[in-house]
């Protein structure tokens, strides 16, 4: 009889084979990695884009503009070297006068610079009275501002220009010195149609050349100023509002670097014509 011997088969083990991944999977792997580099270059593109301005103007324009020793605020009045009277607006408080902080004053809350009041802590801005509080319009060209309203008196920088009170109206003997808020030229948009755009007007002020005209349209009366320096001092310098009664000139002030409140810049500019 035949003998059948029967054997345990051993177990085989079948590999898979793996199969790759669909092209689109591996499309969104890829994209995932790339995000965060993309993030990060944006990023510092738009740092970059904000810093850079500030730190060309430290470095090719303010040097220029301070080659002036920075003054203190002079007295209540004096005399120049012509003779000519000059007087001061803002007047000279008296060591005694207690509105002045005698121990420094620690701020709680952020400065606003829109307002007006912030740019002279220690100051009183005179008040205006009702038929005073006058308006008219100025243009600058060079720098695509058209009908910008000035205010003679208020605090609202963000609403419009402010001529400081007390100072000359357009026209007369005198300088009729005129704030106006800036920003990062990045954000610069004096256009008509910007709802916003006093936030940003005077951004540019300091990019006037010597020649470069304003227009003043006051009272039905068009005048015409000719830019002839400009310059920067610190901010407690309350002497940029002095009036100088044998010139006819006007005085544009904004906090510089753009952007930033280190210094005030100033553009004089001189009546040239009248129509």
């Amino acid at each position: 009889m035949q003998k059948i011997v029967y054997k345990k088969a051993s177990r085989v083990s079948v590999q898979r084979n793996s199969v790759p991944a669909p092209y689109h999977q591996t499309k969104s792997r890829r994209f995932v990695h790339i995000i965060p580099a993309v993030l990060v270059t944006l990023g510092s593109m738009l740092i970059a884009n904000v810093l850079w301005p500030i730190i060309s103007y430290q470095l090719f324009v303010s040097p220029s503009l301070q080659k002036q020793a920075l003054l203190s605020p002079v007295a209540d009045t004096s005399f120049d070297e012509t003779g000519s009277y000059i007087q001061q607006v803002l007047p000279v408080r008296a060591l005694g006068d207690e509105r002045i902080p005698r121990e420094p004053k620690i701020l709680t809350e952020e400065l606003d610079y829109t307002n007006l009041s912030q740019w002279f802590p220690t100051q009183e801005i005179p008040e205006v009275r009702p038929e005073e509080a006058i308006t008219y319009e100025i243009d600058i060209p060079a720098l695509r501002i058209q009908q910008a309203k000035v205010k003679v008196g208020g605090l609202a920088l963000d609403k419009n220009l402010i001529q400081y009170p007390g100072t000359a109206n357009p026209g007369e003997l005198g300088s009729p010195v005129i704030f106006g808020h800036s920003v990062s030229p990045l954000f610069y948009n004096p256009s008509l149609n910007n709802p916003r755009r006093y936030v940003s007007i005077f951004t540019k002020i300091m990019d006037l050349k010597k020649g470069d005209t304003i227009t003043v349209r006051y009272d039905g009366i068009t005048y015409t100023y000719r830019v002839t320096n400009k310059m920067e001092v610190k901010p407690e310098d309350t002497y940029i509002l002095q009036q100088r009664y044998d010139v006819r000139e006007l005085k544009l002030v904004t906090c510089t670097p753009p952007g930033t409140v280190l210094r005030r810049g100033i553009v004089f500019a001189q009546l040239e014509d009248i129509q």
